[in-house]
């Protein structure tokens, strides 16, 4: 039976990174779309045939025919929002960050573990089809060490043109509503005055710390870490011993740039990542002895792979790539990364 899907959120993310990809996959319904801006909702329902409209989550949630749900709302509702969707028995893909802090998280993760339930994390970019090649490819450089050992890696993200399309979505003057339950945007310990950047870093920043350590190894250390108040800054990541060096600029101007290069005695392989909205695929360049070759495929969007990923998995109660246990680990190094600029 295709699953019953319900988004919650229709704003411009809502609409065009998920609601159309999931109403494009004939292997699930989308059955229902919940909004507190009622106009947005009606508009958004129409643009892609919904049948069922709800003014909150509650109310969708209360809904049969929704067996899983996709949140896309405000960041510090996310959480709120999740843990009622999961105690309510329903599969989750929720956006990132997953929540404020490492205890919201494990709660969230808890409450998915206690009903044997499917909890994804939005890092769409584990879902990228140049990153599956990145990974194949980093696989069989490590089991037939013909490059030698990975001695060090570097990433990059410029925060820039997000590279959205202005057609896949409709918008209203309806402003951003209040009332909803709102989690606590920082741990205890931070200073009320640091945690809009702290805010920026997990939105922003938490994909390159997400996919260094999808392609790295699941837990590292921060060796070092110099972090601005707007978020940017640079930290240095410790892989048992490898040193990955991430710069993390915001509002650059011109293109997104974003990516990975990961150094071996005797070459490289880097993965250039598209803008978060672009659908494109991520180029991946392998370099030996000198020559570069570049690894193209078909043209794919990360964020439809991991729509259609979400379903799978539902459907067949697969274990995520980006899963909500596993992604606690990001909220816990920025925890780290900022505990360091609390103490100077």
């Amino acid at each position: 039976m295709r699953p019953g899907i319900g988004i919650i959120g229709t704003g411009m993310v809502g609409q065009m990174c998920h609601l159309a990809n999931f109403a494009a996959n004939p292997a699930c319904r989308v059955v229902a779309i919940a909004d507190l801006r009622p106009d947005l909702a009606a508009a958004a329902a129409q643009k892609f045939g919904i049948p069922k409209v709800y003014g909150t989550h509650r109310e969708l949630l209360a809904d049969s025919a929704v067996s899983a749900v996709v949140v896309v709302t405000k960041r510090r509702a996310t959480g709120p929002i999740v843990l009622d969707a999961l105690k309510s028995g329903r599969h989750v893909l929720s956006e990132k960050p997953m929540a404020y802090t490492t205890a919201q998280a494990a709660l969230l993760v808890d409450a998915a573990r206690q009903q044997d339930l499917v909890y994804s994390i939005g890092y769409m970019k584990r879902h990228d089809a140049g990153v599956a090649r990145a990974l194949e490819v980093l696989t069989r450089l490590r089991e037939d060490q013909s490059l030698g050992r990975i001695v060090r890696a570097r990433g990059w993200c410029f925060g820039g043109d997000t590279g959205r399309a202005q057609d896949n979505f409709v918008m209203t003057g309806e402003a951003r509503p209040d009332g909803l339950e709102l989690w606590q945007d920082g741990p205890d310990w931070m200073p009320r005055e640091m945690r809009p950047g702290y805010d920026n870093f997990l939105n922003v920043f938490s994909h390159i710390i997400n996919l260094s350590r999808y392609l790295l190894g699941s837990s590292p250390t921060v060796a070092e870490s110099e972090i601005e108040a707007s978020g940017a800054g640079r930290i240095i990541l410790d892989f048992d011993g490898i040193a990955c060096a991430l710069d993390l600029v915001s509002g650059s101007d011109g293109a997104w740039r974003e990516g990975l290069t990961i150094d071996f005695e005797r070459g490289a392989v880097t993965l250039e990542l598209p803008p978060p909205f672009a659908e494109q695929e991520a180029e991946v360049i392998v370099e030996h002895d000198g020559q570069s070759t570049r690894l193209t495929g078909e043209t794919s969007w990360a964020f439809r792979r991991q729509a259609d990923a979400f379903v799978s998995d539902v459907t067949a109660r697969g274990a995520p790539l980006a899963s909500g246990a596993d992604s606690v680990t990001d909220i816990a190094l920025a925890e780290a990364v900022w505990q360091r600029r609390v103490s100077g």
